[in-house]
């Protein structure tokens, strides 16, 4: 069993003290990184100084991307079900013959 890792993460200059496991790390920072990226952006384009209303311009902003990528995930196994579905059908008609 790996052993957890006590980092520090900081977002929005708040420092956060996890737990976590080693394969995670890499991540979490990413994820971190992003955050802070986007706040700054965010100061930078809009007259919005207050942390809690850029973090949630930030969740919702990725919550967004998520939600996006589920649904435009959903469509293509859609189409690609239909696809296999046409192919089995020539497939199954070219076997018959």
């Amino acid at each position: 069993m790996e052993d957890k890792l006590k980092i520090k993460i900081s977002i929005a200059d708040r420092v956060y003290p996890l737990t976590v496991d080693p394969s995670q790390e890499e991540g979490l920072r990413k994820a971190a990184k992003n955050i802070d990226n986007l706040l700054k952006q965010f100061e930078q384009n809009y007259a919005v100084r207050d942390k809690q209303d850029l973090l949630a311009m930030c969740a919702l902003q990725f919550a967004s991307k998520v939600e996006q990528t589920s649904i435009d995930n959903e469509y293509v196994s859609v189409e690609v079900e239909d696809r296999l579905i046409k192919l089995n059908q020539l497939l199954q008609k070219h076997l018959d013959s």
